[in-house]
């Protein structure tokens, strides 16, 4: 009995993969399945604000980037208005604030367009920076990990922000913080997350 269970494989039932992209994005897996693939357009076309582009890479504990990641954003609007039926009227027509995307199979690298998002009121009154929420699953993460990416161009409200301000070592704080640059006309925040290691993403317990 125990000499036919080693030629058995793995199971995939205790972590999110392998049929993470199937299940959540079939389109990039290349099933056909929706005619409009799920949680790619995050601010529609009517959107206000500063229209950006964030892309990143999920690096491994051995520096090596997981090329079958997939990710899903929350923000809220320019104003800092999160779509919910308490805010009618607040949002514009056709804004969603929530994004699915996945990794590039060959590159690891990811990446949506969006607008950025204006200061957000917390729970305790307090007013939150500029920021977008991140949920990360991949084959061989048995729990999907919470982070939140903030702006590098926004240095006071980063620096008055309630849960940045958690996070004791200004070395783990810049680990949320994305880099501002210019391509083609385009404003684009670099945002690379690090799973295990030196300089691991700060992940939150939500």
């Amino acid at each position: 009995m125990t000499q036919k269970l080693n030629y058995l494989k793995e199971s995939p039932s205790q972590t999110a993969g392998p049929y993470v992209h199937i299940g959540l994005a079939p389109g990039a897996a290349g099933f056909d399945i929706y005619r409009e693939e799920l949680g790619w357009d995050i601010a529609g076309p009517n959107a206000k604000g500063e229209p950006i582009r964030v892309e990143g890479i999920v690096i491994d504990g051995t520096g090596s980037p997981i090329k079958d990641v997939l990710l899903e954003a929350w923000q809220a609007n320019s104003a800092g208005v999160y779509p919910h039926p308490e805010h009618p009227g607040e949002v514009e027509e056709g804004f969603r604030g929530w994004g699915r995307v996945i990794t590039d199979f060959a590159t690891g690298e990811w990446g949506f367009d969006t607008v950025k998002p204006g200061p957000v009121m917390g729970r305790n009154g307090r007013m939150m920076a500029p920021h977008i929420n991140l949920w990360i699953v991949a084959r061989g993460i048995n729990v999907g990990l919470n982070t939140r990416l903030y702006f590098e161009d926004e240095t006071e409200a980063n620096a008055a922000d309630p849960v940045l301000n958690l996070i004791e070592w200004e070395r783990r704080r810049a680990t949320l913080i994305a880099k501002r640059s210019e391509r083609d006309g385009q404003t684009v925040y670099r945002f690379d997350l690090k799973i295990q290691g030196e300089d691991e993403t700060v992940f939150f317990d939500i």
